[in-house]
């Protein structure tokens, strides 16, 4: 190897010099270090400090290092600048037609005109989104791979699951949260009730459990049907369907005695009249069902509960990839158009940037596990 080959060149950055100190400083980093420029010496360069012999060597190593440092930010400021380069990921852990995956078309659809890149939904069903979590914790953290998170992916799975895949508290950095979701609770149009005392008397009068659909052991639903047997002492034996299409046929056959389902898809069957909505789980009405009673005014608070839905990403995932991201996803799904279309579609917009999400995510994951030990639920191995 030419021994030129191992020469050091001296570092240099830009540090408010005038273009001609600029250019003199960067052919003066070219140089390797100790080698003459051919040139005679000049009065140190202004704005820079001199030897204190009053030699100006010193004076231009500072600037030698001025213009290293500014070609070594360079390439982190263009990759800022041009992020994203290439489609996003955004994986959803629930089938096509449900709350989350109508929760990240939007969101795609929204997010057109605000990034240089499409984003590209992708479901992975299963294991009540546990497979789609999985993926992304383990995804490359370059900001192009998100994933439609929820609230029992990041904050219920701790205290419901013995073994994850993954980290809920250390694999992800939140993003930005879009939406929260109320759910409903839906009896058969043909059950013999009106509300959800006269639901109690009956599967009280059955002499067998009461049984309650659900998509996936360990989520919200789940536990609405669990903590609506220990408040009402009906006992209940959850059933718990891979997909969504499976379990809502089961119920407007009357298979199941009842069922805690979004407002977002369940309202279309009650307002045919297919199903019957009891009692739904938010704070207040939900908006598409506003003839329908809140647990809360009947009393029956430990039934207030919602789902949320929002962007995550790998926790590795570059500050400037996530600031990008979470300025876009706010600006975009702040605007009227796609709010009105969350709320025609059941969703209560809840923008939140990344610290916010984060609380709530960390706040969120007490509380469910001080429900989970007041149900006496044993985690799932």
């Amino acid at each position: 190897m030419p021994a030129s080959a191992h020469r050091l060149f001296c570092p240099a950055v830009v540090s408010d010099l005038r273009p001609a100190q600029l250019a003199e400083a960067a052919n003066a980093a070219r140089r390797p270090c100790g080698e003459p420029s051919g040139r005679k010496p000049r009065p140190a360069l202004e704005g820079t400090e001199s030897h204190a012999n009053g030699s100006p060597k010193a004076a231009l190593g500072m600037t030698r290092r001025a213009v290293l440092g500014a070609g070594l930010a360079l390439p982190f400021a263009a990759a800022a600048q041009t992020f994203p380069d290439r489609p996003m990921r955004l994986v959803v852990g629930f089938p096509a037609g449900t709350g989350p995956d109508l929760v990240a078309r939007l969101l795609a659809d929204t997010l057109r005109e605000a990034l240089p890149q499409p984003m590209v939904v992708e479901n992975r069903p299963g294991a009540a989104g546990h497979i789609a979590a999985q993926e992304i914790a383990r995804a490359p953290a370059d900001g192009h791979h998100l994933l439609l998170a929820e609230v029992g992916q990041l904050s219920m799975a701790p205290s419901t699951y013995a073994r994850l895949p993954y980290d809920p508290a250390r694999d992800f950095a939140p993003v930005a949260l879009l939406v929260t979701a109320d759910f409903a609770f839906v009896v058969p149009a043909a059950a013999p009730v009106s509300d959800l005392d006269g639901w109690v008397g009956w599967a009280r009068s059955r002499n067998a459990p009461a049984f309650m659909g659900t998509f996936g052991a360990g989520t919200p639903g789940h536990f609405g049907a669990v903590m609506l047997g220990n408040a009402t002492n009906v006992p209940v034996e959850p059933v718990h369907f891979r997909a969504t299409g499976e379990g809502m046929t089961a119920l407007l056959n009357g298979e199941l005695q009842g069922m805690f389902g979004s407002v977002a898809l369940v309202a279309p069957h009650v307002q045919a009249g297919r199903l019957k909505a009891l009692a739904t789980t938010g704070p207040r009405r939900a908006a598409l069902l506003p003839n329908v009673p809140s647990f809360g005014e009947l009393g029956r608070q430990a039934l207030v509960f919602e789902s949320w839905f929002g962007v995550t990403a790998p926790a590795a995932t570059p500050d400037p990839a996530q600031a990008t991201l979470e300025a876009a996803i706010l600006r975009a799904m702040g605007a009227p158009a796609a709010q009105a279309r969350l709320r025609d579609a059941g969703f209560a917009m809840a923008l939140e940037g990344r610290a916010a999400f984060g609380q709530r995510i960390a706040t969120d994951r007490t509380r469910w596990a001080e429900i989970v030990r007041a149900t006496g639920f044993r985690a799932i191995e």
